[in-house]
């Protein structure tokens, strides 16, 4: 098995690419070692000292390490323990840790023009974002302002304001007039 690792916008955060299926739909965040009791795989990765959080796409594994480490001193032992649980046959989530499809739901109103926002999302800036090892999901939408979750790489990203005020907000206002801002949240 060979693991390929990319770097990602976000300094503090590495793409490794397995080479096979992550999961099959969806994604699934792991911003800090509670709550990864849900993924057999996120547990191993946690494992490994210096890291402070964890992402799942369809493909790709992205770790956020802590500033007290350096790549150099933890990649090997996180290849090793991606590497470790691929060939151990476990699954990457287990039960009902399914993965998420993403999007919150919003009931009101706004139904179309959310209806809008998140067909945008999908075709135009997920594909984007996931290619950089991370996600962006809609979170909610009120009076004008589009409320988005940034996870995986994107999470604390130094780029991920301008990704958020000069990339998506003015594809959303251009699309949708309806739309005035975008501000990030944090679930």
């Amino acid at each position: 098995m060979f693991i390929q690792t990319e770097s990602t916008p976000n300094p503090a955060t590495l793409k490794f690419l397995p080479g096979q299926s992550v999961l099959e739909v969806g994604t699934a965040d792991f911003p800090s070692a509670e709550g990864a009791e849900k993924s057999p795989l996120a547990q191993r990765i946690f494992a490994v000292n210096g890291v402070a959080g964890v992402f799942f796409g369809t493909d790709f594994v992205t770790v956020t390490k802590t500033d007290a480490v350096d790549w150099d001193h933890i990649k090997p032992a996180l290849l090793g323990a991606i590497m470790e649980h691929f060939q151990s046959g476990q699954p990457v989530m287990s039960g009902e840790g399914d993965a998420a499809g993403g999007h919150a739901d919003h009931d009101g109103p706004d139904g179309e023009i959310v209806g809008q926002i998140k067909e945008l999302l999908d075709t135009r800036v997920r594909p984007a974002v996931a290619q950089d090892g991370g996600d962006i999901t809609f979170h909610g939408f009120d009076r004008g302002v589009v409320y988005l979750h940034m996870q995986g790489a994107c999470a604390g990203c130094p780029s991920s304001t301008l990704t958020l005020k000069m990339g998506i907000e003015n594809l959303l206002r251009h699309y949708i007039p309806e739309v005035t801002e975008v501000r990030p949240v944090n679930v």
